[in-house]
């Protein structure tokens, strides 16, 4: 036999009770307009540098870890956050330490992370903040790449050499 619960409402003079404390929404890391936070685009574009450098299409990452191609897409462009688990199968896979992926990152992109966002310590600007990062622009990623492809080493210096000379001419103009 079954026992039912019985649930009685009180009426009538009961002492009121007070409210159910309110929840902070969880913004799953995201800043306050709905962007994704810095610090995953940040990540983000580290999987790309890498995974263009080793001349690695989306499709074959995304094979190696088992998503597809339009999964590594989004953990690429930051939409997607990357748990531990999936950052350690990257960095084996992509053969660099974990370390990596939060290499070279800018001190303003650091102060926006989610804590500091619910704890109020990030920068008044964070939701204007997007990062434009040279490294992750796709003409450097074809720059370096099409680079470490020349096998002689004396005409990569030249190469060197020769873009050091055009941008400090451009600087000078």
């Amino acid at each position: 036999m079954i026992a039912k619960n019985k649930v009685t409402v009180p009426t009538g003079d009961v002492a009121p009770t007070s409210p159910a404390p309110t929840r902070r929404k969880s913004t799953r890391g995201r800043l306050d307009d709905g962007s994704a936070n810095p610090v995953d685009i940040h990540v983000g574009s580290r999987v790309r540098l890498r995974r263009t450098l080793l001349g690695m299409s989306q499709e074959k990452l995304g094979e190696a870890i088992g998503l597809t191609f339009q999964q590594v897409q989004k953990y690429e462009r930051g939409a997607n956050r990357i748990g531990s688990s999936r950052l350690f199968d990257l960095a084996r896979i992509l053969d660099v330490p974990i370390s990596f992926f939060y290499d070279d990152m800018p001190d303003e992109v650091k102060a926006l992370s989610p804590v500091s966002i619910v704890k109020g310590e990030a920068a008044s600007a964070a939701s204007a903040h997007q990062e434009k990062d040279v490294l992750a622009r796709r003409e450097t990623l074809e720059l370096v790449r099409a680079f470490y492809k020349i096998s002689d080493p004396k005409v990569r210096a030249q190469v060197y050499s020769l873009a050091k000379s055009l941008a400090k001419a451009s600087d000078e103009e």
